[in-house]
């Protein structure tokens, strides 16, 4: 059984994740502070530390097949609050990371980065058009990117993802992502949150498909991924975010009002994601799959919106309570 060192296997999309590569048959070594919480049930073949990724040695990554290094501050409000944090875990501890992986014998590494690292774009763009990162957080990503993708060889197979905004159910749950963010909303309280002026395009990819990409990668061919970048999504969710609203109308089938909030959104992209395709890979879930799912939680009470689920307003909370990543 190949072994797979998971960092931030506690957060949104690494609590999807550990499960799935579990019932691949991988073992799964999960590295996470759990800020959110402990959401990992103990499991044969799942092997648990909890432990900042900025002090992982290289005797951490021994007898480990591929590295998927999903720990980072996410979004963007989390990256403008805490920009040097932002710096030393997306771009910093990642590339230390990556290194030390390299050294120890790991076979594989996965960057799981992001589509915002475009910016603002015109025309539709690929994974050779230039990038517009316009956020702490989407220049920390890139920066990792550009830093990472130099360590690939015959014998060290680095592939980076970019990926659309994810949306979904999750143990480590997000509410403050368009799509959960519009579900949660028009459930509770029957009104949509659209930040203004909601005609800024975004790529959408769901939290499972995303995981079904990356366990692919630990068995495609070396030869086709390596060294390579590949956007991660659908053009079937690629909507402009006044249009996510009438989706989650639908769904909801309920009367619901749109709340308008924050500044204009300067980031609009339109991505292609032919690159995938050609790979051999399609998502398999819908904005509409997404919304329905979310509903259908909130309805039984498996989800429920709290502080947690709002990632700055937990960072900030942490902080303040001088619990929040301080070496």
């Amino acid at each position: 059984m190949k072994k797979i060192l998971v960092t931030g296997a506690g957060g949104y999309i690494g609590s999807v994740l550990v499960p799935m590569l579990l019932k691949k048959n991988y073992k799964v070594l999960a590295i996470d502070k759990f800020f959110f919480g402990q959401n990992l049930k103990s499991k044969k073949n799942l092997e648990i530390k909890n432990i900042d990724v900025r002090k992982l040695k290289k005797k951490d990554f021994k007898n480990i097949y591929a590295v998927i290094d999903l720990a980072s501050i996410s979004n963007d409000p989390g990256g403008e609050k805490f920009k040097k944090l932002t710096w030393e875990i997306n771009y910093k501890s990642r590339v230390k990371n990556a290194l030390l992986a390299k050294k120890a014998g790991v076979e594989r590494y996965i960057l799981p980065s992001s589509c915002s690292v475009y910016g603002y774009q015109k025309k539709i763009v690929n994974e050779n058009s230039k990038v517009n990162p316009l956020t702490t957080y989407s220049k920390s990503n890139y920066a990792a990117e550009k830093k990472i993708k130099k360590l690939s060889s015959k014998k060290y197979c680095v592939v980076i993802i970019r990926q659309a905004t994810i949306f979904g159910v999750s143990k480590r749950m997000r509410f403050d992502l368009a799509i959960n963010a519009m579900s949660e909303g028009a459930f509770n309280n029957s009104k949509i949150p659209i930040m203004r002026n909601g005609d800024q395009v975004r790529p959408f990819c769901h939290v499972n498909d995303t995981c079904r990409f990356q366990i692919m990668l630990l068995r495609c061919s070396k030869k086709k991924i390596s060294g390579e970048i590949f956007n991660v999504g659908s053009s079937g969710c690629t909507k402009n975010v006044k249009s996510l609203s009438s989706i989650v109308k639908k769904n909801i089938n309920k009367k619901v009002k749109l709340l308008w909030y924050g500044d204009p959104d300067h980031r609009s992209y339109t991505v292609s994601f032919l690159k995938l395709r050609k790979l051999g890979f399609k998502t398999k879930f819908s904005i509409s799959d997404g919304v329905k799912q979310i509903t259908n939680a909130l309805k039984s009470r498996k989800l429920k919106k709290t502080k947690k689920t709002i990632t700055l307003d937990w960072y900030s909370h942490l902080y303040k309570k001088n619990k929040f990543l301080r070496q």
